[in-house]
């Protein structure tokens, strides 16, 4: 039992020096500057990533010959997926929040287009992952969909594929007991590899893009930002009476928002052959954020929190999801790396990337801003829109990530299943 706690304990202490020691190396490489563009926040998703592909070869050392400090063993990464999944709840949150007080005020003409480029880009990276999985025999629509959803930094959209592909192989396995000649499947790790070969590209190409892209149009971003700012100018009603802040730091709400969000993603819908839809962590989140940010208070009880509390929370989200979601998806990136694959997911992370740009500028003739905050949006990229807010200088720009967001889900989630189920 001492044996056991003592493991525990020292698990538990690498798995925090882990944790911190990629955040505090991964800002370090975020802040350097070349010709203007910088990864920022993203610094920590490479070196997560480069991270987990060093630990496969070194899962431990010595730290000045006193403790040994274990770098990857099954009890650390159990805490990586509970990471990731706090991250993303603390990110989206954060995001509905801030556009929760505008965001069911301003339906108009651009939110149909906000729709329609949710349901596009993603469809247009299904259809480019079913080419490929159709056409190159060694790309399984398992791999196929794990490298989209790599691509698209969908996390709910790799549960989805997973959950599909777990059942297959519990079939296959089934199948196998009754006839020895039956190879048994490994859909779920063809889904897992993907995932990791595809994300490097699926962050870096489209935080990329968001700082490239106005500096290739010369966009003066002050201008476009105050242009931006006029037209979305919408009153917010203030609440009659006096309102009582139950914490001076807005905790209270944003608990609530998170706890909320955790109900609504947890509701399944039935989809057939004992499949089910439900939007998760990440999309349950994001519509309790908008709930909670739309009513602003509960009775005299004030729900509205600070700009400074809001953005604490939206960095330390989206550090700690990096963390989570990159340090496995290096350990993975090796395992079955091919460099078609990694080809393949580059292309369908630029591929509706480049499409969703045009349609949103020559079709619904949307701002940059909007243009680029609905491509965050139906790319299902976290770490881009963290990048966008830096590069536009204001946290508006949220508004057309949470109005393509919901939609782009719902799409990589059915589109992931059927790849699998029917190809």
């Amino acid at each position: 039992m001492t044996a056991y706690l003592a493991g525990v304990v020292s698990s538990l202490l690498s798995f925090i020096f882990i944790v911190f020691a990629i955040g505090a190396i991964g800002y370090l490489v975020g802040a350097v500057k070349v010709k203007g563009i910088e990864l920022g926040t993203a610094g920590v998703l490479l070196v997560a990533l480069i991270w987990g592909v060093v630990v496969n070869f070194v899962p431990s050392f010595n730290f000045a010959g006193v403790k040994e400090i274990v770098l990857w063993s099954d009890k650390i990464k159990s805490n990586f997926g509970i990471v990731s999944n706090i991250g993303t709840a603390l990110f989206v949150t954060a995001v509905g929040l801030i556009a929760g007080p505008k965001f069911f005020r301003s339906f108009n003409k651009s939110t149909v287009a906000y729709i329609v480029l949710g349901f596009v880009i993603i469809l247009i990276g299904g259809a480019t992952a079913a080419l490929f999985a159709v056409f190159d025999p060694n790309c399984s629509s398992s791999m196929a969909v794990g490298l989209l959803t790599g691509g698209l930094t969908s996390t709910p959209g790799f549960s989805a594929g997973k959950e599909v592909a777990v059942a297959l192989d519990e079939a296959s396995k089934a199948a196998a007991a009754i006839d020895p000649s039956v190879v048994i499947s490994t859909l779920e790790a063809d889904v897992t590899a993907g995932y990791g070969i595809a994300y490097t590209f699926g962050v870096l190409g489209v935080v990329l893009f968001v700082q490239i892209l106005p500096k290739i149009l010369k966009v003066n971003m002050a201008e476009e930002v105050a242009n931006f700012q006029a037209a979305n100018q919408i009153q917010i009603p203030e609440p009659k009476g006096k309102l009582t802040q139950i914490d001076p730091f807005g905790f209270f709400p944003f608990f609530l928002a998170v706890a909320l969000g955790c109900l609504i993603g947890a509701i399944k819908i039935p989809t057939g052959n004992g499949s089910y839809f439900s939007l998760g962590n990440s999309g349950g989140c994001l519509i309790g954020g908008l709930i909670v940010g739309h009513i602003a208070h509960m009775g005299r009880i004030d729900l509205r929190l600070t700009k400074q509390t809001l953005n604490f929370m939206r960095e330390l989200g989206l550090v700690l999801f990096l963390i989570g979601a990159g340090v496995p998806g290096g350990v993975n990136f090796i395992s079955k790396f091919r460099w078609t694959y990694f080809i393949y997911g580059a292309v369908m992370t630029t591929v509706p990337m480049i499409v969703g740009y045009l349609l949103a500028r020559y079709v619904f003739k949307l701002s940059i801003l909007n243009n680029l905050g609905s491509i965050t949006g139906g790319m299902t990229s976290t770490p881009a829109l963290g990048t966008l807010i830096a590069t536009a200088g204001t946290d508006e720009v949220s508004a057309a990530y949470a109005a393509t967001y919901p939609f782009a889900l719902v799409s990589i989630v059915l589109v992931s299943k059927i790849i699998i189920m029917v190809l």
